[in-house]
């Protein structure tokens, strides 16, 4: 069944008077999650830092750049698989981790983990969920997951998120780079609002048995604020330098993914360092403010290490002609991040799928259109800036 046979499906529903329950343009979704989550909830999903410019300069990068659609090219069977890390995906997308997702939904990660299974689509576990990795698995159940660490100061904590990631049949390891600490985010300091000081987004480490042993057992109501206080102590690590890759390279047996690069000097490191893949990222604009648009960095990226390894593309994607045009520039894959939280949000595990299956619909015909019958097809020839 091809994917783009969901708009078919909505088509002939509309023959017996039943209409989309969400929107099928993805940027129509934000609107209707501020009206519905509180507005600690929504500022916290759709703020950015500072300004706001690095999450406007992401959405102008992609505004530059035009498709030039070709015509006369047999599109009569598309194929939109690729494989990752030798396994293979059915499309170049990826849910990327965004944390403490029970602030929009009560089923936080488990409604994605199970909306992710049965699309098809992996899911990437933040390291800050509201429901611990191995519950997020089990929900997960046969669907293909990564786990993105946030690389705490306490290395053996950091080992043992990682052994317990392994454990929990997660196949890659995405390491984020670009928060070293929490930036300065107006619509959060407004609300005085910060989810892990209520105990939100820090199931992965009270569950820990390492963390446990350092605040001296389990955690409970009464040790509940040294807990919290511990979280505060080891988040993030701002002395790791390109160095101390080797120690994630020593915990971890599978591909390794640094998220938030942006530089093609520091993509090359990531090359020398023997890291199986980048993901050029800025965060959605959530860590400085004022910086590049991502778009504007995935081609010298591509340039600069396009050959030796993969290369992922994050931050900006709201329609099926954005994934076209990051991957023409030379991604493997796209990570989707902002509209599956505010499908999250309107309607839990089947918000989460709507989003999903109108993502890579779009995305089918708008290859199909474009006269593109498979990924390997997109390439800079079909775009103009």
């Amino acid at each position: 069944m091809a994917l783009a046979d969901f708009q078919n499906e909505i088509y002939f529903q509309g023959l017996g008077g039943v209409r989309p329950e969400f929107p099928t343009d993805l940027t129509k979704l934000e609107a209707l999650a501020e009206r519905k989550l509180p507005p600690e909830a929504f500022g916290y999903i759709a703020g950015s830092a500072g300004t706001e410019s690095t999450a406007r300069a992401n959405r102008e990068a992609f505004d530059k750049v035009k498709i030039v659609p070709r015509m006369l090219r047999d599109v009569g069977v598309r194929d939109l698989s690729v494989e990752l890390f030798g396994q293979k995906l059915p499309a170049p997308v990826l849910l990327a981790p965004i944390g403490v997702l029970s602030i929009l939904h009560p089923e936080g990660e488990l409604a994605v983990a199970k909306a992710a299974a049965s699309t098809g689509v992996p899911m990437i576990l933040s390291t800050a969920a509201s429901n611990t990795m191995e519950d997020v698995a089990e929900a997960n159940g046969d669907g293909l997951r990564w786990y993105q660490l946030y690389w705490p100061k306490d290395r053996e904590l950091a080992a043992s998120f990682m052994a317990r990631a392994r454990a929990a049949g997660y196949t890659a390891l995405v390491v984020t780079l670009d928060t070293v600490s929490l930036a300065w985010r107006p619509r959060d300091l407004d609300q005085a609002y910060l989810p892990f000081l209520q105990g939100i987004g820090v199931a992965n480490y009270f569950a820990d048995p390492v963390f446990q042993k350092a605040i001296g057992g389990p955690v409970t109501a009464t040790n509940r604020p040294q807990a919290l206080l511990h979280w505060i102590a080891n988040f993030s690590d701002p002395t790791n330098t390109w160095d101390d890759l080797a120690f994630i390279r020593e915990h971890w047996d599978g591909p390794v993914v640094l998220k938030g690069v942006q530089h093609p000097d520091d993509a090359r490191r990531a090359v020398d360092a023997g890291m199986d893949g980048v993901i050029v990222s800025n965060h959605g604009g959530r860590q400085v403010d004022g910086a590049v648009g991502s778009l504007e960095m995935l081609p010298e990226v591509v340039a600069a290490v396009g050959d030796q390894t993969t290369v992922l593309f994050d931050s900006g994607i709201r329609s099926g002609s954005d994934v076209v045009k990051a991957l023409a520039i030379g991604a493997r894959a796209v990570l989707l991040a902002r509209p599956y939280g505010y499908g999250l949000a309107l309607g839990g595990e089947a918000g989460v799928r709507h989003v999903v299956r109108c993502l890579l619909a779009e995305l089918e015909l708008a290859m199909t259109l474009t006269g593109v019958k498979d990924i390997g097809e997109l390439t800079p020839e079909i775009l103009r800036s």
